[in-house]
Parts: structure tokens; C-alpha cells; sequence
């Protein structure tokens, strides 16, 4: 059990690391004009988000195996699991945002994409306390 707990922590660490700066490459894609600069940051950002996919679905595989196949309970972890859809909702959205730069469709000023980078600090913090605290086991 250990093992997959290491590699479940090891995976929502790398795939945070890339949620975290994601949506930081979109406020410069949001202030970037045409040219080198603009496709370098959308080469970053593609890059990132092909890499940070499978570390989001390993890192959600290995937290299931814990949830069923060690048989984890309590209502902490349904709410932590409910914080955890929101997160995948979230990446999810970053490539659709990823899209729209891509084909110039984007609308979002640099600050909306300040406001949308600090969601995941925002859902990792009860993650984290739900995960070490476990209240409401029983």
C-alpha cells in the first residue's frame, strides 16, 4: 500500500506542478502579440499540457486503486473526491483554453487568467487537509 500511495503523491505533485503554471503561460499568451514570442509560449503550452494529462489520469488511477482497492472510507474522501472532479473539470478547461489561443478565439484579458491561475491553490489546500486530517471518518 505504500508503494501506491508514494506514486499516487509523486503523480498529484507533477500534475499540480503543471496546473499550476499552465494557466501562468496563458497571462503571457494573454499580453503576447503575433510573432516568435507568442508561438513560442503556444508550443510551452502544448508541450505542458500533453505531458501534464497522463500525470493527472495516474495520479487519479493510483488515488482509486488507495480508495478501492485498500478500501479507504469516510466522508472525507467523498468530499475530497468531489474536490478532485472539480480539478479534473478545471484541466479540462485549460485545453479548451489551449484551443481557443491556438485559433485565435481567445477573448480573456491577462488579469482573468491571474484570477483563474490561483484556482488550483484554491482546491489543492482543502485536497491536502482532507487527505492528512481525515475528519469525519467513522
Amino acid at each position: 500500500m505504500l508503494t501506491v500511495k508514494a506514486l499516487h503523491i509523486a503523480f498529484v505533485v507533477s500534475w499540480f506542478a503543471g496546473l499550476f503554471y499552465l494557466p501562468r503561460i496563458y497571462v503571457n499568451l494573454a499580453m503576447a502579440e503575433e510573432g516568435p514570442t507568442r508561438d513560442r509560449l503556444l508550443l510551452m503550452s502544448r508541450k505542458l499540457f500533453r505531458f501534464m494529462t497522463p500525470l493527472g489520469v495516474l495520479a487519479i488511477a493510483f488515488g482509486l486503486w488507495l480508495w478501492f482497492g485498500f478500501d479507504f472510507g469516510g466522508r472525507w474522501l467523498h468530499v475530497k473526491a468531489a474536490l478532485v472532479l472539480v480539478l479534473i473539470a478545471y484541466h479540462a478547461y485549460c485545453g479548451r483554453l489551449l484551443a481557443d489561443f491556438e485559433n485565435a478565439r481567445n477573448r480573456r484579458s491577462h488579469v482573468w487568467f491571474r484570477v483563474f491561475n490561483e484556482i488550483p491553490v484554491l482546491l489543492m489546500f482543502p485536497i491536502v487537509f482532507l487527505a492528512v486530517l481525515k475528519p469525519w471518518v467513522g
